[in-house]
């Protein structure tokens, strides 16, 4: 396990080289920051929410939304749907040093580990054990994605437009994408599925991108022209499956 800046634990990922989460940031706080907060801040007004999370992994960003809503005493039922094909990973969640913020998630952690899903009367987990770009063919009425998935660099499939062809179908009227990345390649790989493209800094993180099926009217939102972007860098282009 690495401590990361906020002193929540994350872990390296042997097979794609690269840390869970920002060992600079903060794990909790990325979480937050990079998504929970914009995607909630943005369905404020929302009573049910469908989250779709990009990819489980150690759960951060599942676990770090139900802390926010219980936090802030927000009437919101959940539904999260969430790939991971890591199997060994999702045994080994029930032994991960997790923040105070989500000790009393144990039983919860636990029984995802062990069942892959969870249920009450506020709340409903999924966790797909296998293929990501399969999964989400199947969903559908989505408001909210987290594409919190290793970077395109090692993960290619999980950036390229035909990926985000089939998030676009997932996605509700008014749903959002909130995305640490702010590559040129991926928002085209977005933009090109018709989807508006914005820039959001948030309070105690680095800038991150914003993708949704409508234009957005918020002060903080800095509207990307990506047709202009591509008008000027004729060189800049979308990833695609091909590509891999």
């Amino acid at each position: 396990m690495i401590q990361t800046k906020d002193g929540s634990y994350t872990l390296y990922s042997e097979q794609f080289n690269q840390h869970y989460h920002s060992v600079k940031e903060g794990a909790i706080n990325e979480s937050l920051q990079k998504h929970i907060i914009p995607a909630l801040s943005y369905h404020k007004d929302k009573k049910e929410l469908n989250i779709l999370d990009i990819c489980f992994g150690l759960g951060y960003n599942t676990l770090a939304t139900i802390y926010y809503i219980k936090k802030n005493n927000l009437n919101i039922k959940l539904k999260i749907y969430s790939p991971e094909f890591d199997t060994e990973l999702l045994k080994s969640l029930q032994t991960f040093n997790y923040p105070d913020e989500f000790i009393e998630y144990k039983e919860l952690i636990n029984t995802l580990s062990n069942n892959l899903f969870y249920e009450d009367a506020e709340l409903r987990i999924e966790i797909f054990n296998g293929d990501a770009r399969k999964y989400i063919k199947e969903i559908n009425n989505i408001d909210i994605i987290y594409q919190d998935a290793f970077s395109s660099d090692v993960n290619h499939l999980l950036w390229t437009k035909e990926y985000f062809e089939d998030i676009k179908k997932a996605m509700s009227k008014d749903s959002i994408i909130t995305t640490y990345s702010i590559a040129t390649p991926i928002r085209l790989s977005i933009w090109e599925n018709n989807l508006y493209i914005y820039e959001y800094k948030p309070e105690n993180s680095n800038r991150i991108t914003i993708a949704s099926n409508q234009e957005i009217y918020k002060e903080n939102y800095k509207y990307i022209d990506m047709k202009l972007k591509k008008t000027r860098n004729k060189e800049a282009t979308a990833l695609y499956d091909k590509d891999n």
